[in-house]
C-alpha cells in the first residue's frame, strides 16, 4: 500500500472514530471523572483514573464506529453526516467491524486490571454502546438511552474504586440521563428536518414546539439531583459554586437555542463541555475546603 493511500485510510479511520471531534469523549468523560472524584473522596487512585480515561476514549471511538455501521444507509441522506467515511464508502463495513472489535477489546484489556464487579459492569457498558444506534428506529427518546450509555462510567467508577455501587452513583447516573437528553436534544434540533424525512426518531421530534422548555427542564432536573447529592454527602461551598456556574451556562444555552437556529443549537451542544468541566472544578475545589 502506497504511503499516500495509507495516510488517506488512517484519516478515514480517525474520522470514523470521531477523534477529530473530541466533544463526545469529553461529554462521556466528565461524569466519569465526577464519580471517580467522589468515590475516591477527592483522592482517587490515579492508575484507576488513567484506566478509565483510556477506556472512555476507546469505547467512545468504538461507539462511534458502531453507530456509523448501524446508520450507514441513513447518513448519506442527512446533511451533517453525508461525508462520514462509511456513507462515502471510504471505509468498508468489514473494516469498520474489525475496527470496532479492536477498540472494544482494547478497552476490555484495560478493565481487566480492575476488580470483578467492574469487569461484569463492562459487559453491560458494551451492550449499551452497541445497542444505542438501533434505538433511533423505535424509541421516541433515544437520547435517554444515550444518557445511560454515556453515564455508565459512573457506576463503573464507584465499582472500580470501592468495589460497590451505592445509591449516590445511581442518582448521578439519573442526573446524567437528564443532562444527555438536554444536550443531545440540542444536537437533534440540528437534524430534525432530515430525521423527519428518513423516519429516524429523536427527542427533538417528540418534544416538537416544546423542545426548548423540555431542554431547560432537563437541565433543572439534572442540577436539582446534583444539589441533592451534594447535600447528602455534605459537600462544601465550592461544589455549589460549580453548580451555580452550571446554572449560568444552562441559561446561556437557552438564549442560544430559543430561536431554534441550527448553528446556535449546535453551538449550545458543544458548549456543554464547559458545563461538565465547571462541575468537576467545583468538586476538585471542594476537596481543599474544610
Amino acid at each position: 500500500m502506497k504511503l499516500e493511500t495509507l495516510l488517506k485510510k488512517l484519516d478515514a479511520y480517525e474520522r470514523l472514530m470521531r477523534l477529530d471531534k473530541p466533544i463526545g469523549i469529553l461529554l462521556l468523560l466528565w461524569p466519569t471523572l465526577w464519580a471517580l472524584w467522589l468515590a475516591g473522596n477527592g483522592h482517587p487512585n490515579w492508575i484507576v483514573v488513567c484506566i478509565f480515561v483510556m477506556g472512555t476514549i476507546l469505547m467512545r471511538s468504538a461507539g462511534c464506529v458502531m453507530n456509523d455501521i448501524a446508520d450507514r444507509d441513513f447518513d448519506g441522506q442527512v446533511q451533517r453526516t453525508s461525508l462520514r467515511p462509511l456513507a462515502t464508502k471510504e471505509v468498508s463495513v468489514k473494516e469498520a467491524l474489525i475496527l470496532a472489535g479492536v477498540l472494544s477489546l482494547s478497552a476490555f484489556l484495560f478493565v481487566l486490571f480492575l476488580n470483578k464487579l467492574t469487569i461484569l459492569l463492562s459487559f453491560a457498558a458494551l451492550f449499551l454502546a452497541a445497542s444505542y444506534p438501533f434505538t433511533k428506529r423505535f424509541f421516541a427518546i433515544p437520547q435517554a438511552y444515550l444518557g445511560i450509555a454515556f453515564g455508565f462510567g459512573i457506576p463503573m467508577a464507584y465499582a472500580g474504586l470501592t468495589g460497590t455501587v451505592p445509591l449516590v452513583a445511581w442518582l448521578m447516573l439519573v442526573a446524567n440521563i437528564f443532562w444527555s437528553i438536554a444536550y443531545d436534544t440540542e444536537y437533534a434540533m440540528v437534524d430534525r428536518e432530515d430525521d423527519l424525512k428518513i423516519g429516524i426518531k429523536s427527542s427533538a421530534i417528540l418534544f416538537g414546539r416544546y423542545d426548548v422548555v423540555a431542554i431547560m427542564l432537563c437541565y433543572a432536573a439534572m442540577l436539582f439531583i446534583l444539589t441533592y447529592i451534594g447535600m447528602t454527602l455534605t459537600l462544601n461551598w465550592p461544589y455549589y459554586i460549580g453548580l451555580l456556574g452550571a446554572i449560568a451556562i444552562s441559561i446561556y444555552h437557552y438564549f442560544l437555542i430559543r430561536h431554534r437556529e441550527r448553528a446556535s443549537c449546535f453551538k449550545a451542544f458543544l458548549h456543554n463541555n464547559w458545563l461538565g468541566a465547571v462541575i468537576l472544578l467545583g468538586l476538585v475545589a471542594n476537596t481543599f475546603v474544610h
